[in-house]
């Protein structure tokens, strides 16, 4: 992913009006992100602990996304697989729910993912970061494969939110 700035990033939002947009937090260490090494930026908002924040390019534009999840791991350690990046998690993958854009998400619909509750599914796939042994799978695919694989399922996400839960 190429860097972005504050600005893009509050401009990108398809699931939120100018002013939420405007007023929602955006991580200030935005120079010092791995910004080759991610598919998207993804963060949790350290005031609000059940809200996360996803921006991604589709299209050839960026778009971002609003999402809600639970603000602290159930307690029950339950391996899950995020439907992201196929990372395999004990507690670490959380239900996270976007309200769709537009009429849709203003009527109280919404689309959901079980994403890494980290969102650093892009670090997984490289193996930049560990979920633990067996986390993983063997796969026959390349890095090349397993990265576009990840990419293509971000984009399917957000292009739900974005189409109003269209696809």
């Amino acid at each position: 992913m190429k860097p972005v700035t504050e600005p893009e990033i509050r401009a990108a939002f398809v699931n939120r009006t100018k002013g939420e947009a405007k007023r929602l937090h955006v991580p200030r260490d935005l120079a010092d992100r791995p910004w080759a090494d991610l598919d998207y930026l993804g963060w949790r908002d350290p005031q609000a602990p059940d809200r996360a924040y996803l921006v991604t390019e589709l299209d050839g534009r960026l778009a971002g996304v609003a999402l809600r999840g639970p603000a602290a791991p159930s307690g029950q350690a339950r391996r899950s697989m995020c439907s992201i990046c196929l990372t395999i998690h004990t507690g670490g993958v959380s239900l996270m729910v976007a309200p769709l854009a537009g009429g849709a998400g203003q009527q109280g619909n919404s689309v959901g993912v079980y994403l890494c509750a980290d969102l650093a599914c892009s670090l997984y796939v490289r193996g930049l970061r560990s979920a633990g042994p067996g986390a993983r799978l063997r796969e026959s695919l390349t890095l090349e494969e397993k990265i576009a694989r990840t990419v293509g399922n971000v984009a399917g996400f957000v292009a739900k939110v974005a189409g109003g839960g269209r696809s």
